[in-house]
């Protein structure tokens, strides 16, 4: 299956004609618009040390509905004792240097790179980016970023300094993007902890047609804030 070769101009091959699991295009830059087009399409950037910049269109897609998802009865307790203070947009490159650095157990290094860092902080000053922030006190404890278009999240990655931080920065997010009429949320592949949520593996030809209807909603751009608790 061949393998597109990315050039100067903002164009990426269909995803549905791509690997299940390998990109389905490699080069490119990443220039806030060639990205916002990836997304639109269901392609995501995923960096690999050592090699030219990949794009990728897995097959099955890792996706969560906000309206099914499954809060664990621990975290439940968490969020009603308020243990951490939630907020929008409020530290949107702490929070990636924080995904950027957290040691994880299942890989080596990190693919968000300081170009990505760039991209994604110019896509948060453009209105699609936004991060959501778990404190304690005045101390980050953690948090997640990702990007928004039309009734979509894509979620991109989380991080955690204090256990639960990171859990209850997504679930107070997930609440207010169905408040929002948000029809999914992207989690890109599968892991354990998405799938406790109730994110499901869909099949990517059903990924992109939901994703080309929840696209017609208008995109909310700007800073983000939770709405207020009644």
């Amino acid at each position: 299956m061949p393998i597109y070769l990315l050039g100067k101009e903002l164009a990426f091959p269909p995803p549905s004609h791509g690997p299940k699991q390998g990109p389905v295009a490699v080069g490119g830059d990443l220039d806030p618009q060639r990205v916002l087009l990836a997304y639109a399409m269901g392609i995501f950037p995923w960096p690999h040390q050592g090699l030219p910049l990949l794009w990728f269109s897995p097959d099955p897609r890792m996706v969560l509905v906000p309206a099914e998802i499954h809060v664990p009865r621990s975290l439940g307790k968490v969020l009603r004792r308020r243990t951490f203070r939630v907020t929008l947009d409020n530290a949107f490159v702490d929070v990636m240097h924080g995904c950027a650095e957290i040691p994880r157990h299942d890989q080596d290094g990190t693919w968000i790179t300081n170009d990505m860092i760039d991209s994604y902080v110019r896509l948060h000053d453009m209105g699609y980016a936004h991060s959501v922030e778990a404190w304690q006190g005045d101390e980050l404890a953690g948090g997640l970023y990702g990007v928004s278009l039309g009734a979509v999240f894509f979620g991109e990655s989380m991080f955690a300094r204090v256990p639960d931080a990171s859990k209850a920065a997504f679930v107070t997010l997930v609440r207010q993007l169905e408040k929002w009429q948000f029809g999914m949320i992207d989690c890109q592949t599968y892991t354990d902890h998405l799938a406790r949520f109730g994110a499901e593996p869909w099949p990517r030809r059903r990924f992109l047609e939901r994703l080309a209807r929840a696209l017609e909603a208008p995109t909310r751009k700007g800073r983000w804030a939770f709405d207020p608790t009644p």
